[in-house]
């Protein structure tokens, strides 16, 4: 993505991460790094789903001491039993005992490589992904309170001469589930509300890839209903390049919700 935009991406990912732990990540980067040049923030169910399975807080940890005081009061924080079983870990990677679940850098990609996908094999992923919440609201639905409570930090964490990329990524039909219920209508208010927040700010993109068409409609496209595959990532990439390039152009991949 670098050269197409100009500028230096950092891969910020983070497994299971919550609205919450995103915005504090990208605090602590602009608190180093107050004007970038882009963001890219990707809207997925974190941000949109909210109920007994959608509990605001990660079940994770979050160790915000890391970024706070003196470094050295972080040997303090990390002399706990889980230190010493990351180190037991480590040192069975370095002597071959163990298989690397992790890169170096700390970053893995979690989906088989495309020579390794077969229908059969995805087929096994899916059976495990049934409807949800299925039934319809009691009554309105709002956006989820974690989005109504992030999403404002989030665009206004960098100023407007940042170019915000805000995008909505492909979810397979299968998790599309019938108008009215409860699943859709969240979808449909954190739709509404990314873009009553983001579509009135300057310099902000906003691009819908869950929609009908030839991404989310191909099973062979993904590896389960929410994870899709590497060339599909590609092929993403491509779309958002040209999203921003050519804000006339038409795609069956995506819709431009709104755009500078």
């Amino acid at each position: 993505m670098d050269a197409p935009f100009g500028a230096h991406f950092l891969n910020m990912a983070m497994n299971n991460a919550q609205p919450h732990e995103q915005y504090r990540l990208l605090w602590e980067f602009t608190r180093h790094h107050p004007d970038p040049k882009v963001l890219m923030v990707d809207i997925d169910r974190a941000w949109c789903l909210y109920g007994p399975k959608q509990v605001p807080l990660n079940e994770e940890p979050w160790s915000d001491w890391i970024y706070q005081g003196s470094p050295w009061m972080g040997y303090l924080h990390m002399a706990n039993l889980y230190a010493l079983q990351e180190a037991a870990n480590e040192f069975m990677v370095q002597t071959g005992l163990h298989h690397e679940h992790y890169g170096e850098d700390g970053y893995t990609s979690f989906v088989g490589s495309d020579a390794s996908y077969t229908r059969a094999r995805a087929d096994r992923l899916f059976v495990h992904w049934g409807p949800d919440l299925m039934r319809p609201p009691p009554g309105p639905v709002a956006a989820a309170p974690a989005m109504q409570t992030y999403l404002p930090l989030v665009l206004h964490a960098v100023p407007d001469t940042t170019l915000r990329v805000i995008w909505f990524p492909p979810v397979q039909a299968i998790r599309h589930n019938p108008q009215g219920s409860m699943y859709d209508s969240m979808f449909s208010a954190c739709h509404r509300y990314v873009a009553s927040v983001a579509g009135n700010m300057p310099n902000t993109l906003v691009i819908d890839f869950d929609i009908s068409g030839p991404i989310i409609n191909d099973r062979d496209m993904f590896w389960d209903p929410i994870h899709y595959r590497l060339m599909t990532a590609d092929r993403i990439m491509n779309d958002i390049i040209m999203a921003f390039h050519d804000r006339a152009y038409k795609s069956a991949d995506y819709t431009v919700i709104s755009g500078p």
